[in-house]
């Protein structure tokens, strides 16, 4: 057994004395429609919903056992590593300071006062992260402090590689396929190194902040000049040193983009057919399901669902996106004629299964014609062919702005 794989094993034992393993689900649903053993390993079931808690309890294991004295740790994170980091602090009776943004959801930082209890001090530091991790660094200095990287730390991804223990253990054997979320890349290079050449991996992280990808690409680490924060826990600009340097030569075509709409509506599906509730990041492994579907066929394969961490006011959001992806929501502006039964007219347009989910019109003096922002649900994705082309023989006019990233910004 490498070092490596003793160490993981070690780290397991040490988390056996906090929580318990996570299952390993068969999936039934996805299994018949994949036509493959569908494994969910359900790490939004840890303490915190999520697997941060590992890296945490790792790293903070082993550098109290090199400085028994140290009692003060700090981290900066808006989410899940904040949560992990506030739980082991309770755990081991240190003081934890957790730097977060000021634009924190307030949830997030309750749930981490909750898992800290009197342990931790929260400070809420500048509206970017990269101001909260400066500033996180420079109190490390001050108050002679540890610092608690959420995944470019050899510790952490050690942590982490406790994932991959559990689903051998389980399992009975390594698993043909495992699906891993990417973000900063600790989980991704821990379960990685720990199974090496034994499983074929597939590795997914959200279109807009796609830093392995890019790393890849180039050779090294690269900082993405724009990043996407819908997926906030995996959003990352730039994949760690140390995360990279395990995970350098895997292959461009290993590596999936998955787009914000898609995840959501993988969430909605999950919520839906399974009753699971995930974060945007914890769907990525399930959502890239279809992507490798040819190659998985006949194997046994497992998805990691990093995390549930998901606060329901962002729903609303989450279904509007799942719909406009699915085909079945769209939004058009319509060229009305401005007279009485127009809207009648279009009425009659809409067919038994179309509902009318938006409309904002306000009659303008001195026009013909008038412009109304429309948004409609329906049944199946296909009935609007037939809605357009009832529109258009009625003598109207419209203008599809579903995807209009501009015009959505302002009016959607």
């Amino acid at each position: 057994m490498s070092d490596f794989k003793s160490s993981a094993r070690s780290a397991v034992a040490a988390m056996r004395e906090v929580f318990p393993a996570t299952p390993l689900q068969l999936n039934a649903h996805l299994s018949q429609r994949f036509g493959a053993d569908i494994w969910l390993k359900r790490e939004d079931l840890t303490p915190v919903r999520s697997y941060k808690l590992r890296g945490a309890l790792n790293a903070m294991r082993k550098k109290r056992a090199e400085a028994p004295d140290q009692r003060i740790f700090v981290c900066a994170s808006a989410g899940n590593h904040a949560q992990g980091v506030a739980f082991m602090c309770k755990h081991f009776d240190v003081q934890g300071v957790i730097f977060m943004p000021v634009t924190t959801p307030q949830q997030k930082i309750f749930k981490t006062q909750i898992f800290g209890g009197d342990n931790v001090e929260i400070r809420l530091v500048g509206d970017y992260f990269d101001d909260t991790l400066a500033a996180a660094k420079v109190y490390c200095t001050e108050a002679g402090a540890v610092f608690l990287s959420p995944f470019d730390d050899e510790d952490v991804i050690e942590g982490q590689a406790a994932v991959a223990v559990e689903v051998e253990d389980q399992l009975g054997r390594v698993p043909d396929h495992i699906i891993l979320p990417v973000g900063g890349g600790g989980l991704s290079s821990g379960v990685r190194s720990y199974f090496g050449e034994a499983s074929r991996y597939t590795f997914v992280e959200p279109s807009g902040a796609a830093s392995l990808a890019a790393a890849v690409e180039a050779g090294h680490p690269v900082t993405l000049n724009q990043l996407d924060g819908f997926v906030d826990g995996a959003a990352v600009a730039r994949i760690g040193d140390l995360t990279f340097a395990r995970l350098a030569d895997v292959s461009a075509d290993d590596v999936i983009a998955a787009s914000e709409d898609r995840i959501c509506a993988t969430m909605m599906e999950m919520l839906n057919v399974e009753g699971i509730v995930l974060e945007p990041a914890g769907a990525l492994a399930v959502d890239a399901l279809s992507d490798v579907a040819d190659q998985i066929r006949g194997k046994t394969v497992v998805c990691v669902v990093s995390g549930g961490n998901f606060d329901f006011e962002r729903l609303p959001e989450v279904k509007e996106r799942a719909q406009r992806f699915s085909g079945v929501k769209k939004y058009f502006i319509l060229r009305m004629p401005q007279r009485p039964g127009a809207l009648r007219d279009f009425l009659e347009t809409l067919g038994p299964e179309d509902d009318i989910a938006r409309f904002e019109y306000l009659k303008k003096s001195a026009r013909n014609f008038g412009s109304v922002l429309i948004g409609i649900e329906t049944a199946h994705a296909e009935n609007f062919d037939a809605l357009f082309e009832r529109i258009e023989q009625a003598g109207m006019t419209f203008t599809d702005i579903t995807n209009d990233e501009t015009l959505g910004e302002f009016v959607l």
